[in-house]
């Protein structure tokens, strides 16, 4: 009897070791391990894959990013620091292979000054439309406009009078329904 939980107890400890095992090594692929020489190099790495974009996911930085193409990016990026080269070479190098989408920060040129300069034009060009016409507005409420009144519109004839009449009558009355009798038929 002794024996038989001296088994028990010893294959429960076998299969919980080989769990510990297997959940451990699941959890050791998902982080990235890298050695570095010196602490400004690993401070290097992640500042340079926190600032580069990933190709394929868009608007996820390589840090954040588990598709294959960051992680060898990533790889690139470790490599290129592990080589001694400064963030501007490793930043070139990017931008040479992978265009200006690579990086949050597009350098400022003449492809890129829509990017750079068309939002800030376009907010001071509606702000001022805003202002411009407010002050449109604050005149003509006043009078001051200076706007003409077209003289060159025709006045109502007598039939359009007689019913323009017929009815105001009818909204000075009690009863403001101004609909016919024909139509609420």
């Amino acid at each position: 009897m002794k024996a038989t939980q001296i088994r028990t107890a010893t294959v429960l400890r076998l299969v919980s070791f080989v769990l510990a095992c297997l959940l451990s090594m699941t959890a050791y692929a998902a982080i990235d391990v890298y050695d570095f020489d010196s602490v400004q190099q690993e401070a290097q790495y992640r500042g340079l894959i926190e600032e580069l974009r990933c190709p394929k996911c868009q608007n996820q930085n390589l840090a954040g990013s588990d598709a294959p193409i960051a992680q060898d990016l990533k790889q690139k990026v470790y490599d290129s620091v592990k080589d001694g080269r400064s963030d501007a070479e490793i930043r070139s190098y990017m931008q040479e292979r992978y265009g200006d989408f690579i990086t949050y920060k597009p350098p400022v040129r003449p492809s890129t000054w829509i990017l750079w300069f068309f939002p800030p034009l376009l907010l001071i060009v509606l702000i001022t439309g805003w202002f411009w016409q407010s002050k449109r507005r604050q005149l003509v409420a006043s009078g001051d406009s200076g706007t003409i009144v077209d003289s060159t519109v025709a006045a109502l004839t007598p039939a359009e009078k007689a019913e323009l009449d017929r009815l105001l009558s009818r909204t000075n009355s009690t009863d403001y329904d101004i609909t016919s009798t024909e139509d609420k038929k």
